[in-house]
Order: structure tokens, then C-alpha cells, then sequence
């Protein structure tokens, strides 16, 4: 038997991707003896109705000779992290593990478990500022894929499972082996980016006010526009600062802030909707250049245009030209 022991915690109303899509990863890194845990041993039903059996529930699974545990996530998380029992067993544990895993909310199960205090965490992007404010002692950080923190390793989420898997084989296994799973599963053994480039749209609160709708109106009304801290406060009625004051404490970015991100937003549909040169989208969006779009897409993205295209254009387009993987615009 193997002293790599994979314990899986799952709950009713799992996020199935967030159970199968690791364990698949560790079962064809060869190296790994993986196990299903949860309140009660028996089926277990998913959010989307699959239905798990778990051979172990935990009072009858000794928690000593975990050695890593991975919490999974789903809409069920919030019911389970109120659970006791399988709160209890998960601190249990975590104290002897090697390491502590969380996909997607899961991490909501280790931070009620007292796992995460101090910690560097990630989570799915949408639910993000809900667990900074519920947990103020965590640092959230919802941009990258996954992140490890000392023993703690947490990832975004469903798919993000996954590679989270896979940097935990790398870890344990090497790059090479890491990287034959990855092409025999078909999968980026380093995904290009972070979450953002998956949240359009969804970034930010809408404005309380009529002067900053106003405002927040123009700038989506023609992204390419100027949109200096002049012309908005125009728009809105405001002078330049109580226009800064207002729009930032509404929308918790200030102007300039949103614009860039209207911007990108705009771009990022330009690029998946159509055939249009990067070097037009850029000026139509607001951006001087390609190279200032190409700029702003790494730091905001963590790809490259051209890169972006290829991977979410729509399907209604032209075929994406998949040997253009990791070139830059």
C-alpha cells in the first residue's frame, strides 16, 4: 500500500467535476491510494443529481494516515461546513496530514475547521468576497488558479481541481510524470492565467446614485471613449473630486480603474465575436495600441490577445487556430 493516501471529503450537494476530475489525476499518476469520506458511508448525491458512493463515513475512518486531504466544494458546502461531526473529523485530519486541499468552495470547510487562519487562499471568483468577509483573517486572493500556502493548497473552481491535482503530482512526483498525465488526460499542466479571465462582466457592484449611473452609463455606452476624470464628472454633474469620492465608494474601484476594466471587457468580446486585427480592436476600445492592449491583457488576464481568441472564441466564428498557443499579439 502506498503512503500517498488521498482522502476525498464529499457532502449532499457536491460539486461532482471538483471530486472526479482530481481523483482521475492522482489515479493515473500511479502513486496514489485515493478514498471517499463523508458524514455517513454510503450514496452520496451531487448538485447536479450523480450520485457517489462513499466507502467511508467518519466513524469509521481513522483520520490518522491522511496524507493529503482534499475537501471538494459545491452548493452543498454551506450545509456541510454547519456539520460537526464532519467539521470535527476534518481537523482531526488535517493535524496529521501532509498536506490540506480545497477545491473551489470546499475552502469554506477549512476555514470552518480554523484551517486557513493567516493563510493565503483562493476560491471560485464568485464567491470570493464572501468568504473574505465572513472570514477576515484569510487572505483571499481570487485571481490565480490555485495557491499554496505553506501545507494548505487551494484552488478556484470545478475544473481548477484539476490542475491543482496536477501540481500536487509535480510536487510529489516530478514534472515528467506530472506532464505525462497532463497529455494523457489532455490537459494544460500550467493553465495560461488567472480567474479573471473567466469573470466578464461580473466584477463589479452596480452604482447606488444617478450622478455615478451616469457616469457608469457613458463609460459602457462607448468604452473607447476618453473617459478622463473631467468628462465623467461632467456626465455625472459632480465636480472631478466628489465624482472620485462617490464612484469609488460605490463601486469599490475608482474611475480610472474602471474604465481599463470596461475596456478589457469590451476587447475580450471583440476578440471572442469576431475576425477584427488586434491592432483595431485596441484603438476601438480605448487602447493607443496593440502593444498597450497586449500590456494591459497580461497584467489584468495573464495572456496574451491572441492567445485569449483562441481559446474562447465563439464557436459561430472561424475555427480557432490552435498552433498560435502561446504567441503574443
Amino acid at each position: 500500500m502506498t503512503d500517498r493516501r488521498i482522502v476525498f471529503v464529499v457532502f449532499d450537494g457536491f460539486q461532482p467535476l471538483d471530486l472526479t476530475g482530481p481523483h482521475e489525476v492522482f489515479h493515473s499518476a500511479g502513486e496514489y491510494a485515493c478514498e471517499v469520506v463523508a458524514t455517513r458511508a454510503g450514496p452520496v448525491r451531487s448538485a447536479s443529481g450523480l450520485v457517489v458512493h462513499a466507502a467511508h463515513g467518519v466513524t469509521d475512518l481513522d483520520p490518522a494516515g491522511t496524507d493529503t486531504l482534499v475537501v471538494v466544494g459545491g452548493r452543498g458546502v454551506d450545509r456541510a461546513r454547519e456539520d460537526e461531526a464532519l467539521v470535527a473529523w476534518v481537523v482531526a485530519a488535517a493535524a496529521g496530514a501532509r498536506r490540506v486541499a480545497s477545491v473551489c468552495s470546499g475552502v469554506f470547510l477549512l476555514a470552518a475547521a480554523g484551517l486557513l487562519e493567516g493563510r493565503r487562499v483562493t476560491t471560485h471568483w464568485a464567491r470570493g468576497e464572501q468568504l473574505a468577509r465572513e472570514h477576515p483573517g484569510v487572505r483571499v486572493d481570487c485571481d490565480p488558479v490555485f495557491v499554496r500556502d505553506g501545507r494548505v493548497w487551494t484552488s478556484a473552481g470545478v475544473s481548477a481541481g484539476m490542475d491543482l491535482a496536477l501540481a500536487l503530482v509535480e510536487d510529489d512526483l516530478g514534472r515528467g510524470v506530472a506532464h505525462d498525465v497532463a497529455r494523457r488526460l489532455v490537459l494544460f499542466l500550467r493553465r495560461p492565467g488567472g480567474q479573471s479571465q473567466f469573470s466578464v462582466a461580473l466584477w463589479s457592484r452596480q452604482p447606488a446614485t444617478d450622478p455615478v449611473r451616469a457616469a457608469v452609463g457613458a463609460i459602457h455606452a462607448d468604452p473607447g471613449a476618453r473617459h478622463d476624470i473631467a468628462g465623467l464628472a461632467a456626465h455625472a454633474g459632480l465636480s472631478p473630486r466628489h465624482l472620485q469620492r462617490r464612484f469609488t465608494a460605490e463601486l469599490g474601484v475608482p474611475p480610472a480603474a474602471y474604465v481599463e476594466r470596461v475596456r478589457v471587457e469590451a476587447a475580450q468580446r471583440a476578440l471572442t465575436d469576431g475576425d477584427e486585427p488586434v491592432e483595431a480592436i485596441a484603438r476601438r476600445c480605448g487602447f493607443s495600441t496593440a502593444e498597450t492592449l497586449r500590456r494591459t491583457f497580461h497584467r489584468r488576464l495573464g495572456v496574451a490577445p491572441s492567445d485569449y481568441r483562441a481559446r474562447f472564441r465563439s464557436t459561430t466564428g472561424a475555427p480557432a487556430d490552435l498552433s498560435q498557443e502561446g504567441t503574443s499579439a
